[in-house]
């Protein structure tokens, strides 16, 4: 299920056109790294795996809308944010990934 949703976001962002070809790029790139933490999160954390994933997911597809809603996409990106906290210590690249993948959508959404 969690690869599931990552592969529905790259595939989201390989077809959207509402987002420039180097913002598509970097966000490929931080999707497949965010792959590599949730993978190894989901090992100890599996439900936190899912809940990254699924909000990451929602947060890309509000992000992604050709008519963007700007409370959803906020509301989206701070559960985002949200499904990270605690892990600041065990696991801070993936932290890092999460906040840097919620400030590029988040700036999308502007």
């Amino acid at each position: 299920m969690i690869q599931d949703r990552l592969d529905r976001i790259e595939e989201r962002l390989k077809q959207s056109d509402t987002v420039t070809e180097h913002d598509r790029s970097e966000l490929l790139s931080l999707v497949t790294a965010l792959r590599a933490e949730v993978t190894e999160l989901s090992r100890t954390h599996y439900e936190q795996a899912e809940s990254i994933t699924g909000f990451a997911g929602l947060s890309t597809q509000e992000a992604m809308r050709s008519e963007k809603s700007p409370p959803l996409l906020s509301l989206s990106i701070r559960g985002l944010a949200s499904s990270v906290q605690g892990f600041e210590t065990t696991h801070p690249k993936l932290v890092e990934i999460v906040n840097r993948f919620c400030t590029m959508l988040s700036n999308l959404g502007i």
